[in-house]
Order: structure tokens, then C-alpha cells, then sequence
């Protein structure tokens, strides 16, 4: 008989901290509904779920980002059907000016209206946003080079950045294209050359801060008003130093993240909807030869605008399955989480 240890006493009351220790954990499982709460449950399987938690939170990101893509697909191809029908309607008054029973003053009168149409097809193409993006000018897709070494008018004291707005676009097949600021004729601005062609004007600005802003120039060399391209200074800067200098422009598509993870993205660009990019700017039906000719330039813009709208509307069917996949993924990715992480009532001990 032991006096000084009282072992039965001693190996009670380590069954009944065990025991409560147990009970402890499962009416913590029991009231969270987690079987992991702490790295101290289950390392490894805290590890592996909280991995899967971060790819089901961007699955379902993604899934909102194609919802905003189809949004804005769906903004510019309803603003291109309405470029559809002043397209038609343009090509019908050329139809009847082709028609000799018109008079000089009937014709007339047909190429006023064309000349209208003409103005609201610009202004569609050019005020069609999506989140302040500019859809139908041409620049969605075209990237300025923010390095100096290939935009080197960022090298140039007192440039901070240089935006490109509208107008700019890469090579044909997505390459870099190299863009040139030079001063203008006056020496009172400055111009954007693509090679020898002005495609945007500037006129001067004092030293310091501000912007120097490109507006795009029309078929006759005049300003538009719409911005092409910004470059943004600081107080170092001092006019007519970007004389010279490069402007290199790349991509020619913007992204949507349509995955959880880097790299899984669905690329699109939007052609140049204006008169100028239609190539229909200079058009008119005001004799019986520019109807003529009229017609087959409208049959040529119809046609590019009806390419785009399709290739929107195949890119709004592949968003729509691409969602339908990520809600998929998200679903069986949770159900696979779950098991690891969630607790089994019927098992809790």
C-alpha cells in the first residue's frame, strides 16, 4: 500500500483531462462545422485546403471577369448595329443618286444627309465606352511601351508616362510599331508620324508641368478632337524636347483573366469602326460616278463591320461556355475542399 503517490488518483484524473480534452475538440468541430480550425488538427490537410481556397476564390473571380467581358462585348456589338443600319441606310440614298431622274439639287441633298450619317457613325465609334474604355476607335488593344529603351520619349527630363488613347495600333500580326513624334511644319507644335504619315497633331505647350496631347488627324490633315495619344510631364520638362523621339506601340489585344491562375487569359482587340477606319471618309454621292462608286465602298464597310459583330458574337458564345466551366470548377474544387476541411458530424468523437 502506497502512502506518498496516489496512482489510482493520478491515472483519473489524466483519463478525465483526456476526456475532456476530446470533448473539448469536438464541440469546437461541433460549433464551427470545420474538422481543421487550427494547423494543429491536421497540418498537412490545413496546407492542401487552404491551396484549393485560394483557387476557388479565383475561379469565382474569374467567372465575374467573363461576366464583365461578355458585358462589354455585348455594349460595343450593340453599338455596331446601329453602325449596321447607317451603313444601309447610306448605301440606299448612293442607290438613288445613282438613279439619272435626280437633279444637281436632288443629289445634293442625298450627299448632305450621307455627310450627316458619316458625322454619327464617327461619334458612335468614338463615344462608345465601357468603363470609360473607348470600344470602337480603334484602341482597344494597343499598348504604349512604358520602357525607355523602346518608348525612349520616356527617357527625356521632366516625361512621366505616356497614355495612348485611340488611334495607335501594333503590326498586323501583333508586333511592336514604332511611332514618331516630330515638330510640325510651323514650328508652333508638334506632330505623330506613323512612318511619313501624320496621324495625330499637338500644339505647343510652355515649359513644365502638364500634358501634350495628340489628337488624330482626319483624311484632310485636321484635328478630330479625339485623343490619339497623352504624354504626361512634370516640372523638368521643357517644350519641343520630345522632338525625335519614339513611340513604340505593342499588342494588339487586351486581356480578360479568365482563370484562377497566371497565364489563363482570353485576348481580344476591336477594329477601328470610324469613317476613316471604314474607309468610307471621303465618300460621297453628289454625281452620278461617286454613287457608283459609292456603293462598293459601302458593300466593303458593311462587310468589315459584319466580320467584327461576328467576331464578337463568337467571342460572347466562348465566354459563355468558358463561365459555365468556372462555375463547374468552383463547384467540384468546393466539394474537394470540403471533404478535407469540413467535419463529418457523424463521425465527430
Amino acid at each position: 500500500m502506497r502512502i506518498n503517490h496516489n496512482i489510482t488518483a493520478l491515472n483519473t484524473y489524466r483519463q478525465f483531462n483526456n476526456a475532456n480534452n476530446a470533448q473539448g475538440k469536438s464541440m469546437e468541430k461541433l460549433s464551427s462545422g470545420l474538422r481543421i480550425n487550427s494547423a494543429a488538427d491536421d497540418a498537412a490537410g490545413l496546407a492542401i485546403s487552404e491551396k484549393m481556397r485560394g483557387q476557388i476564390r479565383g475561379l469565382d473571380m474569374a467567372s465575374k471577369n467573363a461576366q464583365d467581358a461578355t458585358s462589354m462585348i455585348q455594349t460595343a456589338e450593340g453599338a455596331l448595329n446601329e453602325t449596321h443600319d447607317i451603313l444601309q441606310r447610306m448605301r440606299e440614298l448612293a442607290v438613288q443618286s445613282g438613279n439619272d431622274t435626280n437633279t444637281d439639287d436632288d443629289r445634293t441633298a442625298l450627299n448632305d444627309e450621307v455627310g450627316q450619317l458619316k458625322g454619327e457613325l464617327d461619334r458612335i465609334a468614338n463615344n462608345t465606352e465601357f468603363n470609360t474604355q473607348k470600344l470602337l476607335d480603334g484602341s482597344f488593344g494597343a499598348k504604349v511601351v512604358q520602357n525607355s529603351t523602346k518608348t525612349d520619349v520616356l527617357a527625356k527630363a521632366g516625361v512621366s508616362s505616356v497614355q495612348s488613347s485611340g488611334g495607335l495600333v501594333a503590326g498586323d500580326d501583333g508586333s511592336e510599331k514604332e511611332y514618331t513624334i516630330a515638330a510640325n511644319a510651323d514650328g508652333d507644335g508638334y506632330e505623330l508620324k506613323d512612318g511619313s504619315t501624320v496621324i495625330a497633331k499637338a500644339t505647343d505647350k510652355t515649359d513644365g508641368a502638364g500634358n501634350v496631347t495628340f489628337t488624330k488627324v482626319d483624311a484632310d490633315g485636321n484635328g478630330t478632337g479625339v485623343v490619339a495619344l497623352t504624354v504626361k510631364t512634370n516640372a523638368a520638362y521643357s517644350a519641343q524636347d520630345i522632338v525625335g523621339t519614339k513611340i513604340t506601340v505593342s499588342g494588339n489585344e487586351k486581356n480578360f483573366q479568365v482563370g484562377a491562375n497566371e497565364g489563363q487569359t482570353i485576348g481580344l482587340s476591336i477594329s477601328d469602326m470610324t469613317a476613316n477606319g471604314l474607309e468610307i471618309s471621303n465618300l460621297k454621292v453628289d454625281t452620278y460616278d461617286d454613287a457608283q462608286s459609292a456603293m462598293k465602298s459601302l458593300d466593303n464597310a458593311i462587310k468589315s463591320v459584319s466580320a467584327e459583330r461576328s467576331k464578337l458574337g463568337a467571342y460572347q458564345n466562348r465566354l459563355d461556355h468558358t463561365i459555365n466551366n468556372l462555375v463547374t470548377s468552383s463547384e467540384n474544387v468546393t466539394a474537394a475542399e470540403s471533404r478535407i476541411r469540413d467535419v463529418d458530424y457523424a463521425l465527430v468523437a
